[in-house]
């Protein structure tokens, strides 16, 4: 009589083989959004800058007062690599020159596409949720790769937790000296979570404000940071 020695662990794909368990997957809604995302972000950049520019691309200036209405001039444009939850994509980005006051000009810069700007808000806010979620910063570029086909490695976790840190910081340590609170509430508790694949306990240090019209709670914090 045999017996099956086959292990559960044995059966699980190695790790390496699993980032392109999906390659074969295809999605004719997703594939046909991606292709467009270019159009529609090169799109919204130029209706803006058109706006700033006062007229639209290769239109004349007008005679007589509708000529005071150009606020400057095109100079080329530039190529831009931006990622976002719609994955990673090229777009062409125009140069303006913008006229101001005392006779000189000044570069444009969009609003809709901040300068330097490589991922989306959406891009990072699910990359430092990914990691908030357990996930170590070198398993985050699998975890995400059918979402950035591997453009996001541990630097770039490294990277947006940082500036997720930082404003949270900022914010925990605001000022509430403007705010009507008309009493604090201050409890604790200890939780056991997974970090790093090892179970730890975290102490977490509970404030609620109560105000006139709600209450709700603003700070949690870890005195272990």
């Amino acid at each position: 009589m045999t017996s099956d020695t086959t292990t559960h662990g044995a059966m699980q794909p190695p790790a390496d083989e699993a980032v392109g368990l999906f390659d074969n997957w295809f999605d004719p809604i997703e594939t046909g959004l991606r292709g467009r995302v270019r159009e529609f972000i090169e799109g919204l950049v130029r209706d803006e800058f058109d706006a700033a520019l006062a007229r639209p691309r290769y239109a004349r200036r007008a005679a007589g007062g509708e000529a005071r209405g150009v606020a400057g001039h095109r100079h080329g444009s530039r190529t831009r690599h931006l990622m976002g939850t719609f994955g990673q994509t090229e777009i062409t980005v125009p140069r303006v020159r913008l006229a101001v006051g005392d006779g000189t000009t000044r570069e444009w810069k969009s609003t809709a596409l901040r300068a330097y700007q490589r991922r989306t808000l959406a891009a990072d806010a699910l990359i430092a949720s990914s990691y908030l979620a357990g996930t170590n910063t070198r398993r985050v570029r699998r975890a995400l790769a059918a979402v950035f086909q591997g453009a996001v490695g541990k630097d770039t976790v490294s990277r947006v937790w940082r500036k997720v840190k930082s404003d949270w910081d900022a914010w925990n340590a605001r000022s509430l000296a403007a705010e009507p609170i008309v009493r604090l509430i201050l409890d604790g508790t200890v939780v056991r979570v997974r970090l790093d694949r090892k179970a730890t306990s975290i102490s977490l240090l509970v404030v609620c404000r109560d105000q006139p019209v709600t209450a709700d709670a603003f700070s949690i914090q870890n005195p272990h940071g």
